[in-house]
C-alpha cells in the first residue's frame, strides 16, 4: 500500500496506527497510549520512538504507531508500580498495593507484606518462612514423637495379645478341651471314681463301703465320671469358663475339699487338673503354654504329613555338564530331625534346593516323591518352611513384630487371632526370646539384637506358621554351643508335633549331633556316602575299618577324611571309594564311569574299551570359538527360560491351606511399611531439607519473568523435583528386596506387597510438592496460582516415583541412581527441541514427561496474562508449541504415566526374581 502524503491526520490518544493503514485501532487494556510529544534533540516522537518522515509538513506526532510483544514495544505497556485504568490515564500504585506491568487495577497485598507506593511487586517471603516453619515444625513432632506413638500403641496391643491369650485359655469350649482328657479318664476310671468319690462325698461312711458292692455298681450302671462326661457332652455349654492353667504349683490348694466343692463345673476343673497333671508329669519336655497347647488345639488342628522320598536324584549343570549331585537316594520322615553334612563343594545346598524346587540353571534326573506320590513339591508350599543361610529379617521391625507379621500373612485364615498369639507365643517361648522381643533387629548402620538371636528369629519366621516340612539351610553357623542347643530343642519339640525337619549342618558339636535323629553325608561331587540313623553311623565306618578316634566328633572325623585332610589306614576307605562302597552296602547301580573305584572289581577288556573311546571322543569334541559362543548362548537361553517356568509356571495347591486374601495381606503390609517409615524418619527429614534449600536456590536464581512466562525457572524445576524424588522413591524398593524374595516366595501376595508401599509412598507425593513450593513460589513470585502451581507438582511427582520404582526393581542400586540422574536431564533436553525439523525428535518429545509437566506450568501462568499482554502470550506459546486449553490434557497425561510406570513396575516385580 502506498503511503499517504496528503491529508495526513495524526493518530488519537487511545489508539495505535500502524503503517500504512487508513483507520485507527483502540489500544488493548493494560496498555498506556498517550499522544506522542516531538523531541527536537533527537526528531523523534516520545515515548513511541517513531520519527516524522522529513520534508513532510503535513505529518505531526500523533498516538502509538504499533502493538507488539513486550521485546518490541515495551513503550506501550504500563509500566510497573502503576496502573492504566483506561488506555489514556495512567495511576502510581497506592501504598499497600501492587501493580505489575500492564495492570488495569491495583491489586491489595496481603498481610505480613511490606508494599510502599509505586510497587511493582509485593514481597511475600514471610509467607514462605511461615509455611517453612510449619513444616518443619510437623517434621520434627512426626520425628520425635513416632518412636513414642509405636511404643504406645505396641503396649496397648500387648494387652490386647494378653487379653486374646487369656480368653484362648479360659474361654474355649469344653467338647474342644475335653476330648483328649476324656480317653484318658475312661481308662483310669475305676481310680478316679475312688479319689472323686472320697474327696466329694458327703457321708464318709460311703468310701467304707465294701469293695464288691462298688464292682458290681460298676456292671450295673456307669461310674460318676462317666456320668460327668456324658453330660457334658450332651450339654457343653452348660458350665461357665474356668481357669485351665495346667501345671500350676498350687493346683493342690486349688483342689475341691469335702462339702464346698458339689457343682458340676468344680468337679470338671478338678478331674480336668488331676488328668492334665498327671500328663504333664508323663511328658516332662512340655512347657506351660506346651500343655496349653496340647489340651485346647488337639483336636481342632492338626498338620499335614510330609513325606519326601528320592531316588537316584542327579543335578547337572546346564553348558558344562558338571555333577552338582549324583545319583542320591533315600528318605526323609515326618517326626524326625534329620542333618546334612559334608565338606565343601559336596552340594549340600544344592541338595536342600532340589528339594524344595528352587533349583534352577540345573537338569534334574531321578524321581522325589511327596507322600509316595509323583507331585510337585511346589504344590505344598504353603506348608514348607525354608529357612535361609544369610539371616533375611526386617531390621527395622522389632522381633515381635517379624514374627507376628509372618504368622498373619501365612497361618491359615480360619485361625482365630487369639490362637495366632499363642503360636507366635509359643515360637518366642521356645526360641528364647523373650528378652528381645521388643527390641528391633538392627541393620548394619543401626545396632539391634545379637547375631545369634537374629538367626533364631530367622528360624521363627518359618516356624510361626506351623509348617509340615522345615527346611534349614545351616541355621547354627556363627551360633555357639549354647545357642545351638536352644535353637535344636525348639526344632525338636516341632518334630514332636510331626514336622518333617531337614538341615544343613557345619562342625556341630557332639551334643548336638547326637540330637539328630538321622544324618546324610555327601562327598564332594554330590555323592553319598552315608544316610541312616545317626546312632547307626559309627557302626556303619566301623564296619568298612574307619573308626573315630576318642575326644573327635565323628562328624569332624568323617568330613576329613573326605577333604583328605585324615588318610584313613583301612583298605578302600579312600574319599573317592566311600560313596562306591555305600552304593554296593544298598545295593545301589553304580555309574559306568565309577566302577574303576569299585573295590573288587576289575577293569575289563571292554570297561577299558569303553573309557578309551570316552576319552577319545572327549579329546575330539574340542569346538572352535563361534561353537563355545553358540553354546554359551544356548546354555543363557535355557537359564532364563528356567527362571521363567519357576517364577511364572504355577502348581496345584495341595496343602489344603487358605491363607488370607490380598486385601487382609495388603492391611497387614500396610501396618508394616507404616511402622519402618516412622521409625527412618530421619532420612524423610532429610529429603525434606534437600526440597526446601532447592526450592530457595531456584526460586531466588531463576525467578519467573513476564517476558518468557517462567519458562526456564519451571525447567529447573522439573528437573530438580524430578532428581529429588526419584533418588528418594528408590528406597522404598531398594532396601528389602532379599526379604520381598523370600517372602514371595513362601506364597504371600506380591501385589499386597507393591500396593502398600506405593500407598504409602503417596504420603511423600502429596508433601513434598508443598516443601518444594513453600520456597519456590514465594521467591520467585509468579502470577500462576499456588493451586496450580501444587496440582501440577502433584502430577509430577507422582509420575517421578512410578518411574523410580522400575529403576529400584529391574537395576541394582547403583545403576539405578545412575538412571534416576541421568534421566530428567536427558529427557527436558529432548522435550524443549520443539523447533527441531526431525519427526523423531519431535516424537520422542511427546512421549517425555517434562515436556507435559513444563507445559502445564507455562500454561498455567500465561492464562493470568491477558489485555495488552496477548501478543506476547501467543507468541511464547507458539514458539514453544504450547497450546491454552491442553492443561488438564497435561495433567491427565502425567497421572496416565504415573499409572502406566506402575503396572511395569509390578511385572518387573513379579518377574526379576532372585536368580
Amino acid at each position: 500500500m502506498p503511503s499517504r502524503t496528503h491529508d495526513c491526520q495524526p493518530c488519537c490518544e487511545g489508539f495505535f496506527c500502524p503503517q500504512g493503514i487508513t483507520c485507527m485501532i483502540p489500544c488493548p487494556l493494560g496498555s498506556y497510549c498517550p499522544l506522542a510529544t516531538l523531541n527536537k534533540t533527537t526528531g523523534t516522537c516520545d515515548p513511541y520512538n517513531y520519527q516524522i518522515p522529513p520534508g513532510q509538513l503535513n505529518h505531526t506526532c500523533g498516538g502509538a504507531d504499533i502493538w507488539a510483544d513486550i521485546q518490541r514495544g515495551s513503550e506501550l505497556f504500563c509500566s510497573a508500580g502503576s496502573y492504566c485504568p483506561t488506555t489514556i490515564k495512567r495511576m502510581p500504585c497506592s501504598s499497600g498495593h501492587y501493580c505489575r506491568t500492564g495492570s488495569t487495577s491495583e491489586r491489595e497485598c496481603f498481610k505480613f507484606t511490606n508494599c510502599p507506593k509505586s510497587t511493582a511487586t509485593q514481597n511475600i517471603h514471610a509467607y514462605g518462612i511461615i509455611l517453612i516453619a510449619a513444616v518443619s515444625t510437623l517434621l520434627i513432632i512426626i520425628y520425635n514423637c513416632s518412636d513414642q506413638v509405636l511404643t504406645t500403641r505396641e503396649k496397648r496391643k500387648a494387652k490386647s495379645r494378653e487379653a486374646a491369650a487369656r480368653h484362648a485359655r479360659e474361654t474355649a469350649q469344653a467338647r474342644e478341651r475335653w476330648k483328649s482328657a476324656k480317653d484318658v479318664a475312661k481308662k483310669r476310671a475305676v481310680g478316679l471314681q475312688q479319689q472323686l468319690s472320697r474327696t466329694f462325698s458327703r457321708q464318709k461312711s460311703r468310701v467304707q463301703q465294701d469293695q464288691s458292692k462298688v464292682v458290681n455298681q460298676e456292671k450295673k450302671e456307669p461310674s460318676s465320671l462317666t456320668k460327668m462326661m456324658r453330660a457334658l457332652d450332651e450339654d457343653p455349654n452348660s458350665q461357665g469358663g474356668f481357669n485351665i492353667e495346667i501345671g500350676d504349683k498350687n493346683i493342690k490348694k486349688q483342689a475341691p475339699r469335702g462339702k464346698q466343692m458339689h457343682t458340676r463345673s468344680q468337679i470338671f476343673k478338678y478331674a480336668y487338673g488331676q488328668l492334665e497333671k498327671e500328663k504333664a508329669q508323663q511328658n516332662k519336655n512340655l512347657t506351660f503354654s506346651g500343655v496349653i497347647s496340647m489340651a485346647t488345639d488337639t483336636e481342632t488342628r492338626t498338620r499335614p504329613r510330609i513325606e519326601v522320598a528320592f531316588k537316584d536324584l542327579t543335578l547337572t549343570l546346564k553348558g558344562t555338564n558338571k555333577h552338582l549331585l549324583r545319583c542320591v537316594s533315600g528318605k526323609i520322615m515326618p517326626g524326625r530331625v534329620s542333618a546334612v553334612m559334608g565338606p565343601s563343594g559336596a552340594g549340600k545346598t544344592t541338595f536342600l534346593s532340589a528339594l524344595v524346587g528352587k533349583a534352577t540353571g540345573c537338569t534334574m534326573t531321578g524321581s522325589i516323591l511327596i507322600n509316595g506320590k509323583d507331585e510337585s513339591i511346589r504344590s505344598y508350599k504353603k506348608i514348607i518352611g525354608f529357612v535361609p543361610q544369610d539371616d533375611i529379617v526386617h531390621g527395622n521391625l522389632t522381633v515381635e513384630e517379624n514374627l507376628r507379621f509372618s504368622a498373619r500373612c501365612r497361618l491359615s485364615a480360619d485361625i482365630p487371632k487369639p490362637d495366632k498369639v499363642l503360636i507366635v507365643e509359643r515360637v518366642i517361648e521356645s526360641l528364647g526370646l523373650q528378652t528381645v522381643r521388643d527390641s528391633l533387629v538392627g541393620t548394619v548402620e543401626k545396632r539391634g539384637i545379637s547375631g545369634g538371636q537374629r538367626k533364631r528369629v530367622n528360624v521363627g519366621l518359618e516356624m510361626v506358621m506351623e509348617p509340615s516340612l522345615l527346611i534349614l539351610d545351616e541355621p547354627t553357623s556363627g551360633l555357639d554351643s549354647s545357642s545351638s542347643l536352644l535353637l535344636l530343642r525348639a526344632l525338636r519339640r516341632e518334630a514332636l508335633e510331626g514336622v518333617n525337619i531337614f538341615m544343613v549342618v557345619h562342625q556341630p558339636s557332639y551334643a548336638l549331633f547326637k540330637m539328630f535323629d538321622d544324618l546324610i553325608l555327601l562327598a564332594k561331587g554330590g555323592l553319598t556316602v552315608y544316610h541312616g540313623s545317626v546312632k547307626k553311623a559309627e557302626e556303619y565306618f566301623s564296619g568298612i575299618g574307619i573308626t573315630v578316634p576318642e575326644r573327635v566328633i565323628p562328624p569332624d572325623h568323617y568330613i576329613d577324611i573326605l577333604e583328605g585332610i585324615i588318610k584313613p589306614t583301612a583298605a578302600g576307605a579312600n574319599p573317592e571309594q566311600l560313596p562306591i562302597r555305600w552304593m554296593l552296602h544298598n545295593g545301589y547301580t553304580i555309574p559306568p564311569d565309577m566302577l574303576r573305584l569299585a573295590d573288587g572289581l576289575q577293569k575289563s577288556s571292554t570297561n577299558t574299551n569303553a573309557s578309551n573311546a570316552m576319552d577319545a571322543s572327549a579329546g575330539g569334541t574340542e569346538q572352535s570359538f563361534a561353537g563355545d559362543l553358540w553354546q554359551d548362548v544356548v546354555f543363557n537361553v535355557g537359564l532364563k527360560r528356567d527362571y521363567i517356568e519357576h517364577n511364572f509356571v504355577k502348581s496345584k495347591d495341595l496343602s489344603n491351606r487358605i491363607t488370607p486374601g490380598v486385601l487382609r495381606q495388603y492391611r497387614y503390609y500396610l501396618g508394616r511399611v507404616g511402622k519402618q517409615r516412622l521409625r527412618d524418619a530421619r532420612i524423610q527429614a532429610v529429603d525434606y531439607l534437600i526440597l526446601l534449600l532447592g526450592g530457595a536456590c531456584l526460586g531466588t536464581l531463576a525467578k519467573v519473568n513476564d517476558e518468557t512466562f517462567g519458562v526456564l525457572g519451571y525447567t529447573y524445576t522439573v528437573i530438580a523435583v524430578s532428581l529429588l524424588c526419584k533418588i528418594a522413591a528408590l528406597r522404598s524398593f531398594t532396601q528389602d528386596k532379599l526379604q520381598y524374595w523370600r517372602e514371595s516366595d513362601s506364597g504371600i501376595s506380591s501385589l499386597a506387597y507393591f500396593l502398600s508401599k506405593d500407598t504409602v509412598d503417596h504420603f511423600n507425593t502429596v508433601i513434598k510438592p508443598l516443601v518444594y513450593l513453600s520456597m519456590f513460589y514465594f521467591f520467585s513470585n509468579p502470577r500462576s496460582s499456588f493451586a496450580d502451581n501444587y496440582t501440577v507438582l502433584l502430577c509430577l511427582v507422582y509420575c517421578v516415583t512410578g518411574i523410580a520404582y522400575i529403576f529400584a526393581i529391574f537395576l541394582q542400586p547403583g545403576s539405578a541412581q545412575l538412571w534416576s540422574v541421568l534421566l530428567p536431564v536427558v529427557l527436558t533436553l529432548i522435550a524443549t527441541q520443539q523447533q527441531t525439523e526431525h519427526r523423531l525428535v519431535k516424537h520422542l518429545g511427546d512421549l517425555c514427561y517434562p515436556k507435559w509437566a513444563l507445559e502445564a506450568f507455562v500454561i498455567a501462568n500465561a492464562e493470568r496474562y491477558s489485555g495488552v499482554w496477548l501478543i506476547t502470550r501467543c507468541g511464547a506459546l507458539m514458539e514453544n508449541g504450547y497450546d491454552l486449553g491442553h492443561w488438564s490434557v497435561c495433567l491427565i497425561l502425567l497421572t496416565l504415566m504415573g499409572a502406566v510406570s506402575r503396572v511395569v513396575a509390578f511385572l518387573c516385580l513379579i518377574i526379576s526374581q532372585k536368580k
